[in-house]
């Protein structure tokens, strides 16, 4: 793993780049196979595996939990097995430090086991909501709460199996809750029946899910809008002792793409398509409308930087690249309008208030709303921008460095959260 400074000034670009790069494996199929693959037994492998701070959280907690799992990160390839003596879904305690993917996966998985078990994280962690979770598990008849009785972590979850039925879930704050009850009710005692109750945020997060359930061989049915049918006591049975391969992330790509767009350079990903299980790879259509050029290849997708326009861009489905959009509007002809994202308000940081901080730090108009930013470009000038421990923000703001001097980023280390080398691969913008 890499070491970063405290603080990290960036350099500007002085030609617009031309190049193909690749980033590391989606921490949301990573962190999502993970469960798949701790659930198919007697075990299987992984390849293009994400290697970062949230992926290794998980590792630790599987581990802590009874399996047995070898890491050749040289090759992004992990094993995940069932120990000889089949004893997993141990009593634990675990520490998922400051991601809600793996604290809400683990939560409805763990309704499968038999036993007391406690998740705790970071005092971030502490503030974000998980209630509309344990509501659904506590439907389904698990005795799930949260310790402090704030709706929030650390989770206390006495366990005796998932027995199945018929569950209201909430997900307008976030995709997870529903993602997580999908992932182990193929494993309950019973079918389960699923309704939103409400709207849903981050629905191609959804799609993912139930893409990778059937991917996995397992039986998941949506035939009316907003329910979900899913048989119980099945077994994945697809990859057995074989191996799943996990995308290139296409957040982590979002950041590449912004820079195309904002240098005039030309940057291809590769591994990535707009087939993708991540709807994050629709950011492109965004930057398109934007004025850029999208390249479309059939294992690769990439931008050509051109003259932006500001536009106004419903971002509820594609929210993990809201911050990239708004860096790029910096340097857009008019403002640019980002709605219906107040969800994001609950992830790492307050996203929407941090944001309209740092830029206007930046020189950019910005005015905050209840459900997003518009961003009006003003003459930007460099100064220290903070991340608030944040990745996101961190490799957001890197794409203002590369036009603006005097940019610093404070903490650049955050990165580590999900691509601990991308100060490394910034550097081959040249």
């Amino acid at each position: 793993m890499q070491t970063y400074p405290d603080e990290l000034e960036l350099t500007p670009l002085s030609a617009p780049p031309n190049l193909r790069v690749r980033v590391p494996g989606s921490k949301s199929i990573t962190n999502r196979a993970f469960v798949l693959a701790a659930l198919t037994e007697p075990g299987m492998n992984l390849s293009g595996t994400l290697q970062s701070e949230d992926t290794e959280v998980m590792i630790d907690c599987l581990q802590r939990l009874g399996w047995e799992i070898a890491c050749n990160w040289e090759r992004n390839l992990v094993s995940v097995r069932w120990p000889a003596n089949r004893a997993v879904f141990q009593p634990a305690e675990l520490f998922v430090q400051n991601s809600g993917t793996t604290i809400r996966l683990l939560t409805a998985m763990l309704a499968l086991g038999h036993g007391t078990y406690r998740l705790d994280g970071i005092p971030r962690m502490r503030e974000r909501p998980i209630e509309d979770l344990l509501d659904g598990l506590r439907q389904l008849g698990v005795d799930a709460r949260s310790e402090a009785n704030n709706h929030c972590p650390p989770v206390i979850l006495n366990a005796n199996g998932l027995r199945g039925g018929h569950v209201r879930v909430r997900a307008d704050v976030s995709s997870q809750y529903l993602s997580g009850l999908m992932l182990a009710a193929p494993f309950a005692q019973n079918e389960t029946t699923i309704e939103l109750a409400g709207t849903l945020v981050s629905e191609p997060y959804i799609d993912m899910t139930i893409a990778m359930l059937r991917d996995f061989g397992l039986t998941i049915q949506n035939d009316t809008p907003g329910i979900y049918r899913i048989p119980g006591q099945q077994r994945s049975t697809r990859y057995v002792n074989g191996t799943y391969a996990i995308e290139p992330d296409a957040s982590s790509a979002s950041y590449f793409l912004g820079a195309a767009a904002v240098s005039g350079g030309t940057i291809i990903v590769e591994g990535l398509n707009e087939q993708s299980l991540q709807g994050d790879v629709r950011l492109l259509n965004l930057l398109e409308e934007m004025g850029c050029e999208a390249i479309r290849e059939p294992n690769a997708l990439g931008l050509k930087g051109g003259t932006l326009r500001g536009i106004d861009a419903d971002m509820n489905e594609i929210s993990d690249t809201m911050m990239t959009l708004a860096a790029v509007a910096c340097f857009a002809e008019g403002p640019t309008r980002i709605r219906n994202v107040a969800h994001v308000r609950h992830k790492e940081t307050d996203r929407i208030a941090a944001m309209a901080m740092e830029l206007r730090k930046l020189g950019a108009k910005v005015q905050e709303f209840d459900d997003g930013l518009e961003i009006v470009p003003q003459p930007l000038r460099g100064c220290s921008v903070a991340t608030y421990n944040d990745h996101r923000m961190a490799m957001s703001l890197a794409i203002v460095g590369l036009r603006v001097p005097g940019v610093k980023i404070q903490k650049p280390g955050c990165v580590m959260k999900t691509y601990p080398g991308f100060w490394e691969d910034w550097k081959k913008l040249g």
